[in-house]
């Protein structure tokens, strides 16, 4: 990653509006169609929220404004994205696992397998300070219409919740929340990428 000046960004304005403001988080919510992934994730025998993170780190990598993120600060260009999960470990707490991004979705099943197994078992935090990280939290266990995630004033980076699907006769539907920093993007960047991610589940899986 590397520092850039904002006013030789499409940011500057925003970063001008939103750096210093109180509270620049805004939070998007959408009901996605995942039937398709669940019936990946039954005949393939893959875990269905690596499916989704990696839905989610595929829709982002066609969106520039992912590349980049406010960092106390300054604004920052990465060159990469990966993708956060947030592992139950054997002491019955949470950890924190960042997954590298890749398209190639058996290897990102493979570093996701491997990374929230080690998380899990040694309850140490994975990070990766080299990518711009989307966090991502799924709350399975429990039906809910939706979350807004808080503001520490340290983390900006964008941030995904759901919990668990909903089975109707023909269709599964999945509600998400989407909280990005406006310095980082827009509305109509934020939906975009969300309708991107509703794209990618359909499209991705022939």
């Amino acid at each position: 990653m590397q520092e850039v000046n904002p006013k030789e960004t499409t940011r500057a304005y925003a970063f001008e509006m939103w750096m210093k403001a109180p509270m620049p988080m805004v939070t998007l919510f959408k009901t996605l169609d995942v039937t398709r992934l669940r019936r990946v994730s039954r005949r393939r025998g893959l875990k269905f929220n690596m499916l989704m993170c990696w839905c989610t780190g595929r829709a982002a990598s066609q969106v520039k404004e992912f590349f980049m993120l406010p960092v106390g600060d300054k604004l920052m260009r990465y060159d990469s994205i990966a993708v956060n999960t947030i592992v139950l470990n054997r002491d019955d707490e949470v950890s924190s696992c960042d997954i590298p991004f890749s398209d190639d979705l058996a290897v990102f099943n493979t570093d996701y397998m491997r990374l929230t197994r080690h998380v899990s078992e040694t309850c140490e935090n994975h990070d990766i300070t080299e990518s711009m990280v989307i966090g991502t939290s799924a709350l399975v266990r429990y039906d809910i219409d939706g979350a807004v995630g808080m503001y520490s004033g340290i983390f900006n980076n964008p941030f995904l919740i759901w919990g668990r699907y909903r089975k109707g006769l023909f269709k599964t539907r999945l509600d998400i929340s989407f909280q990005f920093h406006h310095t980082q993007m827009d509305g109509t960047h934020a939906a975009g990428f969300l309708d991107k991610l509703q794209d990618v589940i359909n499209s991705q899986f022939d």
